[in-house]
């Protein structure tokens, strides 16, 4: 997926100018011509985060949020709870991908887009994660009893 990050240089609107959106560029991909990504040019808010896109190492959330990186809303100043919400299932050919919206309780201002996928290839299974406050993070299980890649040399 190709994920292309523009900091707005001129502001236009109010929101904008409290929060410090960025523009995310998000290519929508095509599968058996299913659009996937169904969100396009959404502004996500940098304002609302400690940090953009931390590396979760290998915990990728199909649900959730993960609050210890929302500072709180910057367009109401409150921080509360952060509701899940325009939330997406397509699963097709042995991929299933979940898109959801995280967005203020109380004015509605969208913080961030989530996108989880989880798939098998040959013998794993195959776990993705991309949210400006969720995070990065990308995983995969053998789904054999014993996981080739762990197997100690005999030597």
């Amino acid at each position: 997926m190709a994920l292309k990050q523009t900091h707005l240089k001129n502001p236009t609107t109010e929101e904008e100018r409290k929060c410090g959106s960025s523009t995310k560029i998000i290519k929508p991909r095509y599968k058996s011509g299913y659009l996937i990504s169904l969100v396009y040019n959404l502004k996500m808010c940098t304002g609302c985060v400690e940090k953009e896109y931390p590396d979760r190492g290998n915990t990728c959330l199909d649900n959730g949020s993960y609050l210890m990186n929302f500072l709180g809303c910057a367009n109401c100043q409150k921080r509360d709870f952060v509701l899940i919400s325009n939330k997406t299932l397509v699963d097709e050919d042995e991929e299933e991908i979940v898109t959801y919206l995280h967005k203020c309780k109380n004015c509605d201002h969208v913080i961030a887009r989530h996108e989880y996928t989880f798939s098998v290839v040959d013998d794993y299974q195959e776990y993705t994660m991309l949210c400006m406050l969720c995070g990065k993070a990308e995983d995969s299980i053998s789904v054999m009893p014993d996981d080739p890649r762990q197997s100690a040399p005999l030597f």
